[in-house]
């Protein structure tokens, strides 16, 4: 029961940190992702251990693997990454704004300013690995959910 109550929780908050480029336009969810973010790779070793338990146990006992623990392995291995392997993160902890992007030339002062007031690069800047991983957390705060009120 707290395994379980464990592997929900790390994929909801780890849904939330890994989809922190979509939905950190939302103020309440970019405040409450700044507090966390530091602790990222912890929540993934949480989804990680509960996501591998439970892969263990419905492969051995039964009944099948669902889809619970797939996803708590990978959101444990996206947030882990840079932890597990020493190179750069596959999501980003926080997004990054568009002037200070690798390769982004140095803006003049005027346009500065208005680039400070408004950070976040907007949803439809996203593409790639960035966009894959970031839907991903959704689906993952999707399914953490759905485990709190499925019975197990």
């Amino acid at each position: 029961m707290l395994m379980a109550l464990l592997l929900d929780i790390a994929n909801i908050i780890g849904g939330l940190l890994l989809a922190i480029p979509l939905l950190g336009r939302f103020p309440v969810i970019a405040r409450l992702t700044a507090r966390i973010a530091p602790w990222r790779w912890l929540v993934g070793i949480v989804a990680l251990v509960a996501g591998g338990y439970f892969l263990i146990v419905h492969l051995i006992s039964g009944p099948h693997l669902f889809h619970f623990e797939v996803v708590g392995i990978a959101v444990g291995v996206i947030l882990a990454w840079e932890r597990l392997t020493g190179r750069r993160p596959l999501a980003p902890a926080v997004p990054v704004p568009a002037s200070t992007a690798p390769g982004a030339t140095t803006p003049d002062p005027a346009s500065s300013a208005a680039a400070h007031s408004n950070p976040a690069p907007s949803p439809a800047d996203l593409a790639g690995p960035a966009l894959l991983v970031a839907v991903f957390g959704v689906i993952a705060i999707i399914v953490g959910i759905q485990g709190l009120f499925t019975p197990n």
